[in-house]
């Protein structure tokens, strides 16, 4: 069984370098902001930040392949560094710390990609969450200051605490009944937004979460994260990993249950 304990401190080194980066831009009034052609908005530290990553990783894994938000994929090959610089960055621009870089390693098999290395850094929260496949999850400062994660053992969807980031796309993609559904069926709903309710169901503090659409880059962190912790992530149709076009996460336990409130049926 391969380990990656190599590329998880790089994923470390990686984000330290981004962390800096992007808290010395974070409320700065001569902040730069571009509209992208999908009208979301860039910053001139999304661009730095996945700049310096790129430029790690071109010294310290020359042969690994890059897919980022900002400057798209280079390379090729059985190992892909997956990375979003800022992810969250409307709050970004707004000022809310509720922003983060992802960070993600995937290699290829017989069964396909997966990913084996992820790493969630929230700076202006003070947090950072990581996980390699078969290593665990965990959360804290660094590598040697660290608690282990560990999904809820809630089994009712009545009992359960569901997050999402927003109410947009659900009724785009034919699921927006089952949503209104599940947030009357469930015991709390919350928009925490974008990574974090990922990290808050891997720390057993949500039961479950789910986005109708989103990019790679977007789920890529979360999804072993989420695994290591002791939950499972999937697409909305029940698809593995996050290869498809949106996610469903929870503690293992609501899965199904989730799966049939929001999939297609």
């Amino acid at each position: 069984m391969p380990e990656y304990n190599d590329d998880l401190r790089l994923a470390h080194v990686l984000a330290d370098a981004a962390d800096a980066a992007t808290m010395e831009r974070f409320r700065a009034l001569d902040l730069k902001v571009e509209t992208k052609p999908d009208l979301t908005p860039v910053t001139e530290a999304d661009k730095a930040a996945e700049e310096l990553i790129r430029g790690h990783l071109a010294r310290a894994r020359p042969r690994d392949a890059v897919l980022g938000e900002e400057f798209g994929s280079e390379g090729g090959g059985a190992r892909r560094w997956i990375v979003d610089p800022i992810d969250g960055t409307k709050n970004y621009v707004r000022g809310v710390p509720v922003w983060a870089t992802l960070i993600a390693l995937a290699v290829r098999g017989e069964q396909g990609d997966e990913v084996v290395v992820g790493l969630v850094s929230a700076p202006a929260l003070g947090r950072r969450w990581w996980a390699a496949k078969d290593a665990g999850a965990f959360c804290g400062r660094s590598l040697t200051s660290a608690t282990r994660l560990g999904v809820s053992r809630v089994e009712r969807v009545a009992d359960a605490s569901f997050a999402y980031s927003s109410l947009t796309g659900w009724e785009e993609q034919g699921r927006l009944d089952g949503f209104l559904r599940l947030s009357r069926d469930c015991w709390r709903t919350r928009g925490y937004g974008d990574f974090w309710p990922y990290m808050m169901v891997a720390e057993g503090s949500v039961d479950m979460c789910a986005e109708p659409e989103l990019s790679l880059w977007d789920m890529a962190a979360n999804d072993v994260i989420v695994r290591e912790a002791g939950g499972r992530f999937t697409s909305l149709d029940g698809e593995p990993g996050p290869f498809g076009a949106n996610a469903a996460a929870s503690n293992g336990l609501l899965h199904e249950d989730l799966l049939g409130y929001l999939g297609r049926g």
